[in-house]
């Protein structure tokens, strides 16, 4: 029992910290990993931080969370390292995960290897009781990685359509007559599209992030601490839903200046401080409630790590079996890299363009059309197709393709199912539809069969997309074959086929089924030249 208390007495007495030889390898190996992943996946995501408002503050994350791991020097100094197996098991799960990523030229996937094999390396090395002190800032670093476009897209356009429709709530308490189609409020004299750049996620991403790290430092009741995060999402909705509201407000009393230029941009940033003030707010108030009611700045506040006492004689944490191997696999793993070539060219199979696509197709006539500049800045595809096609009894149909020869270094198809209700269109009908007789590869084609309404306007619209001989009707599964088809045969082109068909007075949307199911079957056979299987 003597023995005991004297073991943990000795224990605290010690201070510890790390040797000359394990700052130079940790230093060395981090240096060349950064270095051999950069090229290969890393240069993607700093671009999207200089390059994408969205992710600005990625920039700062790193430095953010070196600065929380120092500022837990002082417990890590009384801790004892002794390695861990199970963080060399997370680094060799990063790492398998980052090749993944290199050979299907995905370079998110890597992006989250590399975070994932850094934790395991620092896991590898302090074990558990020392890595739980730390895995909060190696947590924040996932914010620095940007969303997946499937992902970014819909939560973009969702938050478009929410936007819009506070907005016009706000504008109509000022009773001002407003009308509201999708994502565009229509002031009657001027029309205001909420666009990509005003969905909110500039100010919910960065948002976030303060709110996870606030609540990092909020040392209260865990719910309270989930609370803060959790509210910066409704936060940002509301507050930038207010903002497009002030917006209209301003533009119908003093012009269109109001939202372009510097006061928009100015007025983003107001918004951006008054949503910053309200999470401090929240904290405030939280640490009112309960029985430790104590003050905000007793609760929430950095603490600086103080000196290690000047008349202590540190001892070395010793450097484990399960920190090397760590070390040899990430090492490994870094020399790959280092002799991969960094750009692998996907294998480009011969199709035609569109421009040269048939504006006769059996009965069908039609002429091709345009797509403004700032869609196709959106859409970021490699080809496509629009036209207006009608036959002899004057059906008529529209056909669009958005051709994308690779996805694999960040754009995506966005799915028409999203896409509609920005143009105010509510769906009506919505379910999958197989046609016989018309084969994509080995089986029958499948499509989304979508019928939509505006005001007294029905349209009736069949989709899918089309890929290396599928047809395919979910953007998930889509996103999957992406991944399969990149790893198995190093492609990943594909297209998003659309025809949609107005519905004529008296009709239903059973009755313009004919019309689409005879034009899919004319239109069918010309396709395999411009998508291939």
């Amino acid at each position: 029992m003597t023995s005991t208390i004297s073991a943990v007495d000795s224990e605290k007495d010690v201070f510890w910290k790390e040797s000359p030889l394990f700052w130079i390898s940790f230093v060395v190996l981090a240096s060349l990993f950064v270095l051999a992943l950069y090229k290969h996946g890393l240069n993607r995501m700093v671009d999207y931080w200089f390059e994408k408002e969205e992710y600005s503050h990625g920039v700062m994350i790193p430095f953010i969370s070196a600065f929380l791991i120092w500022q837990k020097k002082n417990v890590l100094e009384r801790i004892a390292f002794s390695g861990s197996w199970a963080g060399v098991a997370v680094t060799f799960s990063g790492v398998a995960i980052i090749m993944l990523g290199n050979i299907a030229a995905i370079t998110i996937i890597m992006q989250y290897g590399f975070v994932i094999a850094l934790a395991g390396l620092a896991f590898a090395y302090m074990g558990w009781r020392g890595f739980k002190e730390v895995y909060v800032p190696f947590l924040l670093l996932f914010f620095m990685i940007p969303l997946p476009a499937v992902i970014f897209q819909g939560i973009s356009e969702s938050l478009q359509l929410i936007s819009s429709s506070l907005g016009v709530w706000v504008i109509r308490l000022f009773n001002i007559s407003v009308y509201l189609e999708g994502n565009v409020i229509d002031l009657g004299t001027l029309k205001l599209q909420v666009v990509e750049a005003c969905s909110g996620l500039r100010y919910l991403f960065p948002l976030m992030t303060l709110g996870f790290i606030a609540a990092y430092f909020y040392k209260v009741a865990f719910w309270k601490r989930a609370f803060v995060f959790l509210s910066s999402i409704p936060v940002t909705v509301l507050m930038n839903s207010f903002r497009i509201g002030m917006i209209g407000v301003l533009v119908e009393y003093w012009g269109q200046s109001m939202a372009e230029g510097f006061l928009h941009d100015f007025e983003g940033w107001v918004v951006f401080m008054a949503s910053t003030g309200i999470l401090l707010l929240e904290m405030w108030v939280l640490a009112k409630l309960g029985k430790d009611r104590r003050p905000l700045r007793q609760v929430f506040g950095l603490d600086f790590p103080v000196p290690t006492p000047k008349d202590v004689q540190p001892r070395y944490h010793p450097i484990s079996r399960t920190y090397w191997s760590a070390a040899v696999i990430v090492a490994m793993v870094a020399a790959g890299l280092f002799i991969t070539p960094v750009k692998r060219d996907e294998v480009k199979i011969p199709r035609k363009e569109f421009s040269g696509f048939p504006m006769a197709l059996g009965d069908w006539h039609g002429e091709t059309n345009r797509l403004e500049r700032i869609f196709l800045d959106t859409l970021e595809l490699d080809d496509y197709l629009i036209a207006d096609y009608a036959n002899n009894q004057k059906q008529a149909v529209n056909l669009y393709f958005a051709y994308y020869g690779s996805q694999s270094k960040g754009a995506s198809i966005h799915s028409p199912r999203a896409c509609m209700p920005g143009g105010g269109w509510k769906l009506q009908e919505f379910s999958q539809k197989e046609i016989s007789g018309i084969r994509v590869g080995s089986e029958n084609l499948r499509v989304n069969r979508v019928g939509i309404q505006l005001e007294e306007n029905k349209q009736l619209v069949y989709y899918w997309f089309q890929m290396h001989g599928r047809s395919i009707t979910n953007e998930y599964l889509l996103k999957w074959y992406v991944f399969w088809d990149a790893l198995t045969l190093n492609r990943t082109d594909a297209a998003l086929v659309r025809i949609t068909t107005p519905l004529r007075p008296g009709e239903n949307f059973a009755d313009a089924d004919s019309r689409l199911v005879d034009f899919v079957k004319t239109l069918n056979p010309s396709i395999s030249d411009y998508v291939p299987n």
